[in-house]
């Protein structure tokens, strides 16, 4: 695990391009500094690091992810965690045995850019998974004080189309619409967006019965025609 993680603190590094890294931090409002390593360099370097350091467990596997994650120095350490804890090799250890670890990430995270990733690939692949269970756990997300749980139970059907769970989606997002913060006003409207591209009819409708305004409500019609 040890070597995984040196391997991906290095490579980061070398890959890094310092000139870039004060504007990132600057656009991702972000305390932590950057080392300057946009996406599309990171994702390629890291899929090599992985190749050549495989985990041999799940433990060990969650060990590396949060260990990787609380050591951060720079923010994409935080995204290599993200892109570790989603990797195809560990696709079998996806089980409710690794929700404490997101919900860490979740809570720690609390910026978008940390936080969405989970929530859409994550927590909404646990939701296909064992969708009894990660039903209730969302819905006691959706009530939480922390605005974060509550995006991730918004968003976490985003990728779900016509299996969306129309019900759910509704029950994680009412406990939000009297919240007046950005972040959860547009989860909101994204949320109804995505599934407004398979039921336009429906989403038009819950929106004029449940008199969504503003933010929301832009983003939620912004592809149904003549809303």
């Amino acid at each position: 695990m040890m070597t995984l993680l040196k391997a991906v603190r290095l490579a980061l590094t070398e890959a890094a391009d310092p000139a870039r890294a004060a504007s990132m931090r600057s656009y991702m409002k972000s305390e932590m500094p950057f080392l300057g390593v946009p996406a599309v360099r990171r994702r390629p370097v890291l899929r090599k690091v992985f190749a050549e350091h495989r985990l041999s467990s799940a433990p060990e596997w969650r060990r590396a992810v949060l260990t990787l994650w609380r050591e951060a120095e720079y923010r994409e350490e935080r995204y290599a965690a993200i892109e570790l804890s989603g990797h195809r090799f560990y696709r079998p250890w996806q089980t409710l045995y690794t929700v404490p670890m997101y919900e860490e990430m979740i809570v720690t995270g609390a910026w978008w850019d940390l936080v969405d990733d989970i929530a859409v690939h994550q927590i909404g692949t646990l939701l296909r998974l064992y969708p009894e269970s990660m039903r209730r756990q969302v819905l006691e997300w959706a009530h939480d004080p922390n605005l974060w749980k509550r995006r991730t139970a918004i968003l976490c059907q985003i990728s779900f189309k016509e299996q969306t769970d129309v019900h759910l989606l509704y029950a994680c997002i009412e406990p939000s619409l009297s919240d007046t913060d950005f972040f959860a006003r547009k989860a909101i409207g994204w949320a109804l967006r995505e599934y407004g591209k398979t039921n336009p009819e429906e989403v038009l409708r819950y929106v004029n019965h449940m008199g969504i305004s503003g933010i929301s409500r832009r983003e939620a019609l912004r592809y149904i025609p003549d809303a």
